[in-house]
């Protein structure tokens, strides 16, 4: 079975963070048993002074395996094919 790996980079107290982890939640909750293991890390610009300098204007922002893979709010329709597509 496939591994990918999804990071939500954000900060605490942002209210766009909170819903975006709450689409993430919702939607590996409902992948089918066949798809990919998701695992899930988060990261904050406020320890980071490169992923800070990077994205301060764009948070959340969700990789996938590294690769950024949208910012700001998460359609959830979007990220579900993307993780199901994940190889």
């Amino acid at each position: 079975m496939t591994n990918v790996e999804l990071t939500l980079i954000g900060k605490p107290g942002c209210h766009l963070c909170d819903d975006a982890r709450e689409v993430i939640r919702s939607v590996i909750a409902d992948l089918p048993d066949d798809a990919p293991v998701v695992t899930v890390g988060e990261r904050s610009i406020l320890d980071d002074a490169v992923l800070h300098e990077r994205f301060v204007e764009e948070i959340p922002v969700v990789l996938i395996d590294g690769r950024v893979h949208t910012f700001w709010r998460v359609d959830p329709t979007r990220l579900r094919t993307a993780l199901l597509e994940a190889v």
